[in-house]
């Protein structure tokens, strides 16, 4: 068993972190065998490296190595990438095709990106995980195939799993031994070393001096936080070595092509929804228009009474809870809407009449238009059903706290309830 500095040297990592390590030797140990194993770790950190480490160490060397990145095949193909396909089993499938797994017989696949595979993928995944069994797109006959998988993925898989983007039963097939590369940020006596290499690379790579860093511009390079990890540590090495004259580099040079920094200070999250949030824009912006609706049906209301009565103060007083929920606890509110009622003539209702007009003599300057109803995009009534079942499911059906987050009455809440048929 080769020693964890030759493999370093061997594929080229650089480092000396006690974490970087010991996934260094979970991969010596684990690629003897032929069991599944899952890179996690943010993007940029490295993960390709692990899968490399254990086929050239596995008894499978000497066969293929496929690299699949899942999040760059598109979802209608990837079936057939990985599996392959028989003739005319789509609509451009002119001839049958072998898939990554039926090629890869013998040897390792390493899966990039694994969180990003389709579930419809996952269950076929599965299959081969385990029996060593799948189907090609198109074809009823069962084949056998005898891989070696290593995946790897940057996204939470408990997160995924709880969203149901990830079957959890394939993840346990995957991670059967988890090996987790740490961030850049957590490497900090490795952050000089990587830039000086790749600083070396690219001043051979360019035939041009290599540019160094000051104890200052060392201390910067240290403290920033690298979200983009070494390839983002790579990349500001090259743009250094290429766009600088002067081959020595100071902390103000160098913060210059650095992002940025936000504060690295704690921030309190709230993770948990209330239960009374909405979860999108849409439906806030439903939530809106219900209540808009709410309160000119209480318009109407008040203006009928007013108009039917005649009498202010008596209307005042008989709708003093609805005056109230329409223009809220502010009095100079109240005391304007009395004004204005005050201030306005009373309408009248005209009695209906069966006397037909006669038409009119002279005629429309329009009358060529063609009248046009504009369709009605956006119906209130199926939106409104809407909100209350997602809020009576939010309550769990009790509708005294459904009718309080829509903004309504217990009596009116079960009326419409009745109205739509709940």
């Amino acid at each position: 068993m080769e020693s964890i500095q030759a493999i370093k040297q061997r594929f080229g990592i650089i480092g000396n972190t006690p974490t970087l390590n010991r996934a260094i030797e979970k991969a010596i140990q684990v690629a003897p065998t032929d069991i599944s194993v899952l890179v996690t770790g943010e993007s940029g950190v490295g993960k390709e490296s692990i899968p490399k480490i254990i086929h050239q160490l596995s008894h499978r060397k000497h066969n293929k190595y496929i690299a699949v990145n899942c999040g760059a095949i598109p979802e209608g193909t990837i079936d057939s990438e990985l599996f392959g396909h028989e003739k005319g089993a789509f609509t451009g499938a002119t001839q049958t095709r072998e898939g990554y797994f039926e090629v890869a017989d013998g040897g390792t696949i390493f899966l990039d990106e694994v969180g990003e595979l389709p579930l419809t993928t996952q269950v076929r995944l599965l299959r081969v995980l385990e029996n060593g069994e799948f189907l090609k797109v198109g074809s009823s006959k069962v084949q056998k195939t005898n891989v070696r998988i290593v995946a790897a993925t940057n996204v939470n898989m408990f997160e995924a799993i709880e969203k149901e983007k990830f079957r959890e039963d394939l993840y346990y097939r995957l991670s059967t031994v988890d090996i987790n590369l740490p961030p850049l940020r957590e490497r900090q006596d490795d952050i000089h070393l990587l830039f000086r290499k790749f600083a070396s690379d690219f001043a051979l790579k360019y035939k041009m001096p290599t540019v160094k860093l000051t104890d200052s511009a060392v201390q910067v390079l240290t403290k920033h936080r690298w979200n983009g990890n070494i390839r983002q540590l790579r990349n500001i090495a090259e743009q250094v070595s290429v766009l600088e004259q002067n081959r020595t580099i100071s902390a103000e040079t160098l913060n210059g092509y650095l992002p940025a920094s936000t504060t690295n200070l704690p921030a309190v999250i709230k993770t948990s929804k209330s239960k009374s949030d909405f979860s999108s824009e849409r439906e806030i912006l439903y939530k809106v228009l219900f209540d808009m609706k709410s309160d000119l049906s209480d318009l109407k209301k008040l203006t009928m009474e007013l108009m039917k009565n005649g009498n202010t103060k008596d209307v005042e007083k008989k709708n003093e809870s609805l005056i109230q929920k329409i223009y809220g606890d502010d009095d100079d509110d109240i005391h304007d809407f009395e004004e204005s009622v005050t201030n306005t003539e009373l309408l009248s209702i005209p009695e209906h009449t069966s006397k037909i007009e006669e038409p009119m003599s002279t005629q429309d300057k329009y009358h060529f238009a063609e009248e046009i109803e504009e369709e009605e995009t956006l119906s209130i009534h199926d939106k409104e059903l809407e909100l209350i079942k997602k809020s009576l499911e939010r309550h769990s059906g009790k509708r005294k706290l459904a009718a309080a987050e829509l903004g309504i009455s217990e009596r009116t809440l079960y009326r419409k309830i009745k109205q739509y048929d709940l």
